[in-house]
């Protein structure tokens, strides 16, 4: 990097390699029709309570919306069965762990994370420039909270906890994080990311909501995934006041738009049937989607939240290329080290119908050469 004067941590980092949008396959393979499977959106979204809530905000665009996003935070809280003080909102869920980088991480300072899982966490730590520790998952694809309990030290800080985890969609044994939990040094906090947790059943989760008096733990949502804002750009930690204080300190002031807030809110009140439905007509494509695959030979890892890690017995990088030349956008697994496998997130039964038929294609063609 020729810029004078960057840090030396931030030339350890790397940018976030996001997947390709619909409009990017258009122009590249010169399609009219590209279905997105590859970013676990939620395709049911808008919801109509959002929608018009969101629309009727465009009005207000000129205005800063309410520093302290406060009838948000209140509906928030009532689902974790805590007040307004306890949730701080942010620029989606990455604007909240790079807070919390921020807030907690210094140089010297260590942190432990999966190795594949969401690449944020490795980044803004070395940003911050933290020296980072990384996990293998085991051979279920599972995170193991007891092999980041082994590489805990009094530098510690900060223990990146993806649950359920990205990409592989499984979630960690409740006894072993409360394993981790209870052994973290006294400066160090498990930051458990539960983007996907709405698509997961309760009692498959650790009951991280009851920790957050007692134990340095903090959650981190978003409105990305279940209700279907990713655009919208809104994420959340819950977490004791005293942190959530600390957290909207170092936060930008004003750091989530007025019009995602309003999408926000409505998911959370008269769209929150919409939001459920849909819930379950997504865990039932991902029934669905687990037997026909399963049904192909393929190895599916069973997953909890809204797409499905397979292995595909080819190279995972040449099979997603041959899909987006077949307007299907997936993604290969390859980046996390594991190179025969695939994500994909549900679709609606129409765009679940066209994922499985262009990758039947795919697999001769490849299969073939």
């Amino acid at each position: 990097m020729s810029v004078p004067g960057i840090r030396e941590e931030i030339l350890k980092a790397q940018a976030y390699v996001a997947g390709k949008t619909i409009e990017e396959v258009q122009r590249e393979y010169g399609l009219e029709s590209v279905i997105k499977l590859g970013s676990n959106e939620n395709p049911y979204a808008p919801f109509p309570a959002a929608r018009a809530a969101m629309i009727e905000e465009i009005d207000r665009i000129h205005e800063y919306p309410d520093a302290s996003f406060r009838d948000l935070r209140a509906n928030i809280g009532a689902r974790f069965g805590r007040d307004a003080s306890s949730v701080a909102i942010g620029h989606g869920a990455g604007g909240i762990l790079e807070t919390l980088a921020a807030t907690f991480l210094r140089t010297g300072d260590e942190v432990i994370l999966p190795t594949q899982s969401y690449g944020l966490y490795r980044e803004i730590s070395k940003v911050a420039g933290a020296t980072v520790k990384e996990v293998s998952l085991n051979e279920q694809f599972t995170i193991d909270p007891d092999a980041m309990r082994a590489a805990l030290t009094g530098k510690t800080r900060i223990v990146w906890l993806c649950n359920p985890n990205n990409p592989t969609g499984t979630v960690v044994d409740v006894a072993a994080y409360e394993r981790l939990r209870d052994a973290l040094p006294p400066t160090a906090w498990l930051v458990v990311d539960e983007a996907y947790a709405e698509f997961a059943a309760e009692e498959n989760l650790p009951a991280t909501a009851q920790d957050l008096d007692d134990h340095n733990v903090v959650i981190v949502r978003t409105f990305s995934k279940a209700f279907g804002l990713a655009g919208g750009r809104i994420g959340y930690a819950v977490a004791r006041p005293d942190l959530v204080r600390v957290i909207d300190t170092v936060s930008e002031p004003f750091n989530a738009n007025r019009i995602g807030i309003a999408g926000a809110r409505a998911c959370l009140t008269d769209d929150w049937p919409n939001v459920q439905a849909a819930l379950k007509r997504l865990q039932a494509s991902r029934t669905r989607l687990e037997r026909e695959l399963s049904a192909r030979g393929l190895e599916v890892t069973t997953t909890h939240t809204n797409f499905v890690f397979f292995e595909v017995g080819v190279d995972a990088d040449a099979l997603a290329e041959a899909m987006l030349r077949r307007g299907v956008i997936v993604r290969s697994a390859s980046a996390w080290g594991y190179p025969a496998h695939l994500r994909v997130t549900m679709g609606t039964e129409a765009q679940n119908d066209v994922f499985l038929s262009s990758l039947d294609s795919a697999l001769d063609e490849i299969r073939k050469e």
